[in-house]
């Protein structure tokens, strides 16, 4: 996999770097690439009523450098063969790689591209559609990151 902790990609690079050739298939922000076993998170913090629905205003946030609280679409129920994946992905051997951005576009109206987290694991979830998961990064988000992260969702 062609790309590194804490730099910068578009969201064609990030479906590139996992062989898909698809970026539209990222709609929702999730993507399962089976053939790679990697669930791809594409976080956007900030949101705003103009570029998200009431249901897809997540609340997703850095607890601490290395502890992210994370939200899974709003239709997906802890039970779910989705949420399963993500609950028991160290164990079936797939991985897990956030991908965080502060707005979606710049004040050129242009689409802001997302830094590269890290792979992430599992630390526990609650609650139910959507399901709030706690991961757990390999390495700290970078300081302004952590802290544009940690104050997104107040």
């Amino acid at each position: 996999m062609p790309l590194e902790v804490h730099a910068r990609y578009t969201r064609d690079e990030i479906a590139a770097a996992f062989g898909e050739m698809n970026p539209g298939a990222f709609r929702e922000g999730v993507r399962y690439v089976e053939r790679e076993r990697a669930d791809l998170l594409l976080v956007t913090l900030n949101k705003t009523e103009e570029h998200f629905s009431p249901t897809t205003m997540y609340r997703d946030r850095a607890i601490t450098p290395r502890l992210f609280q994370w939200e899974t679409q709003s239709t997906t129920s802890a039970q779910s063969p989705t949420a399963q994946r993500y609950v028991h992905h160290d164990v079936e051997g797939s991985s897990v790689h956030l991908f965080v951005r502060e707005t979606k576009s710049n004040a050129l109206g242009i689409a802001a591209p997302y830094l590269y987290a890290g792979p992430a694991h599992y630390v526990s979830h609650q609650n139910d559609r959507p399901v709030e998961i706690l991961w757990e990064l390999e390495r700290d988000l970078p300081a302004d990151v952590f802290h544009a992260a940690r104050a997104a969702a107040g």
